[in-house]
């Protein structure tokens, strides 16, 4: 008996994406890849669009081969986020990193005095 059962929904994490399909981490031995035909119904044109390298989903078990410890999985008919927050695209501030550089110098000095003091230097 196979460990991921034909149809079984698990969770894996995405470790590559290709023009053919996504690479799924499921556990220390097993790995799967969503081919790009198993992701959606309609056509596909990025896969990009669909998950991120990193990210944890949910993931349907096509089939599965316990001696090369590979599996076929689908996101297809299934909803595979695991967490739907709106991603909001991080717009940096007119000020930027001027802040940073307008204090590292001060708190260098204050962590080195403190260093000082508590003998971790001489």
């Amino acid at each position: 008996m196979s460990k991921y059962e034909k149809g079984k929904i698990v969770t894996g994490c995405v470790t590559g994406i290709e023009k053919y399909g996504i690479f799924v981490g499921l556990d220390e031995f097993y790995s799967g890849l969503i081919h790009i035909s198993e992701i959606s119904s309609g056509f596909v044109k990025n896969i990009n669009d669909y998950v991120n390298i990193g990210e944890t989903i949910k993931v349907k078990v096509v089939d599965s081969d316990d001696e090369s410890y590979h599996v076929k999985l689908s996101i297809k008919d299934i909803d595979y986020r695991l967490n739907r927050r709106n991603r909001q695209k991080i717009v940096e501030t007119e000020k930027g990193f001027s802040i940073l550089e307008e204090h590292l110098g001060q708190w260098i000095d204050e962590k080195m005095t403190e260093m000082k003091n508590d003998g971790s230097i001489e």
